[in-house]
């Protein structure tokens, strides 16, 4: 299969996830691009009910506008006690401005009566890959548990909060080369780029 110059898009517009998802992929060889690069390509509405559903959604589109080879990911949180809520809503959990602080207040506050050992979760990615001949979906999850109070200054999103099994400290607290190893983000990504290295 001939994809000229190697060229992958990641179909986001959010420069966060860009750069964790070139580092976690870590492929000197391709040409990431990112939604930013086409701003032709009309705003994708995430309208699937599940983690799949959106993942492909995103890639298939942003292909049939490119004929690229395209990567995209749908992920979130899904908490025990709030019966996998915020799940596909987590990145506008608290409105549609997709602001982490507010996120992650009103996950604290949804959950300021609930105790320590009730307060399990996951992250869990969805990774779909479309491009000429090839339509593949994998996944990633990470286990864990909500904190009481966001600690930490790296990674985004919920990553203050979330306290990964095997570990006392956050994601943001435990710095973006080491959760990049072994987060759902990275588990997913990285059977990706598995499928990347048939392709390319």
């Amino acid at each position: 299969m001939s994809l000229s110059l190697n060229r992958l898009i990641i179909a986001t517009t959010n420069e966060h996830k860009f750069q964790e998802i070139c580092g976690i992929l870590n492929e000197p060889d391709i040409n990431f691009l990112s939604l930013q690069d086409f701003p032709d390509i009309p705003a994708i509405e995430e309208s699937g009910d599940n983690f799949r559903a959106n993942a492909l959604l995103k890639a298939r589109t942003v292909y049939t506008h490119t004929s690229i080879l395209t990567l995209a990911d749908d992920s979130g949180l899904e908490v025990d006690a709030l019966q996998g809520a915020p799940g596909i809503y987590s990145a506008r959990y608290a409105g549609h401005l997709r602001d982490y602080a507010a996120n992650n207040r009103k996950l604290l506050q949804v959950m300021a009566d609930i105790s320590d050992n009730k307060r399990g979760a996951q992250f869990r990615c969805v990774v779909a890959i479309v491009g000429p001949e090839v339509e593949e979906v994998v996944g990633g999850v990470v286990r864990g548990r909500i904190g009481h109070q966001p600690r930490g200054s790296a990674g985004f999103g919920y990553d203050p909060l979330f306290i990964p099994e095997g570990f006392d400290l956050t994601y943001a607290e435990l710095g973006e080369e080491l959760k990049n190893r072994m987060s759902h983000r990275a588990i997913a990504f990285n059977k990706a780029r598995i499928i990347l290295k048939k392709i390319l």
